[in-house]
């Protein structure tokens, strides 16, 4: 019995149920455990492997879930600041939202992954989250999640309005339509330009690739920013301290354009500062999540030093 070919889709799914990355690898090697050790009792005739690990895996979320504080980004704890010069003071008593690094696993380009997404699926309650996951996103049919849940059918179907009617309040829906792709040519091109403007740390080329409402977000910092002028002034503020000549690393998270940004050493070289993720539309940046967790750039492998001259940083 090989459990291997699900553990990409079951990473991703716990992902999308805890909002963290470490703890979905551990949640879906908790399930692998289950899985193996019950493998006598498994009956083919009642459920498909897939429909079973996910039933396990659900169990194992929920489980991990009783009694947890959500999983948040900045903005959706208050109002945006308006003080550029706001101290950036990490709370690190909050269990912050984490990136899901593409490249470990191949589970695709897909518009359920997204951040703001995955942020807004935390709000839910654990149950409404895992129905909506596994019928929205999985494709499970209801009579499939209700064994899984050990519920009804109709239980199941009220379970989903409601997460619906959530996500909807909250201006977010598994159904958003095409998200733009890291590869689009349109959004190369946005990222390309940001590149550059931000290793020259040219503070007005930047804020033009903005949205009018873009927004800036720095977990563990509780602090965010809301609009280009704020933006630009708390960009300035970051040039100021750290000075030119950045060297970035172009990847993917969560489906999504990202950059590993590597500040300038006084001595020589360059030090990993964060990663951050970026939402393009329209042909512009409207929101930049920026993490400078040391968990986060372990999960995505990212190398702690750089040498600018022999740095990759293919565009």
């Amino acid at each position: 019995m090989d459990f291997e070919p699900y553990r990409a889709e079951l990473v991703a799914y716990c992902y999308r149920m805890v909002g963290s990355f470490h703890e979905a690898e551990d949640h879906v090697q908790e399930t692998m455990l289950r899985a193996w050790k019950a493998r006598d009792r498994y009956d083919a005739t009642r459920a498909s492997l897939r429909t079973w690990l996910y039933r396990i895996a659900t169990n194992v979320c929920l489980t991990a879930l009783e009694g947890r504080a959500r999983r948040p980004l900045p903005s959706g704890l208050g109002a945006p600041s308006d003080d550029p010069e706001a101290p950036l003071a990490p709370a690190f008593d909050i269990p912050w939202l984490q990136p899901f690094p593409d490249a470990r696993f191949e589970v695709g380009v897909r518009a359920d992954m997204r951040l703001a997404l995955v942020a807004a699926m935390q709000t839910l309650p654990p149950r409404q989250r895992a129905v909506l996951v596994l019928r929205e996103v999985l494709e499970f049919s209801a009579a499939e999640v209700a064994v899984q849940l050990g519920t009804t059918v109709p239980a199941v179907n009220s379970a989903l309005q409601r997460a619906r009617a959530a996500l909807a309040e909250a201006g977010e829906a598994t159904d958003a339509g095409e998200v733009s792709e890291p590869d689009d040519p349109k959004v190369r091109q946005v990222i390309e330009h940001y590149m550059r403007a931000f290793e020259a740390a040219d503070v007005p080329a930047l804020v033009r690739l903005l949205t009018d409402d873009a927004v800036l977000e720095m977990p563990p910092v509780p602090l965010w920013y809301r609009g280009g002028h704020d933006y630009g002034l708390f960009m300035r503020r970051v040039f100021d301290m750290r000075g030119t000549g950045w060297g970035l690393r172009r990847l993917t998270a969560n489906g999504q354009p990202a950059l590993a940004a590597y500040a300038p050493e006084p001595g020589g070289g360059h030090r990993l500062h964060t990663l951050q993720v970026f939402t393009v539309t329209g042909g512009r940046i409207a929101r930049n999540v920026v993490f400078a967790d040391p968990g986060v750039f372990e999960a995505f492998g990212l190398s702690q030093e750089i040498v600018l001259n022999t740095f990759d940083g293919s565009r």
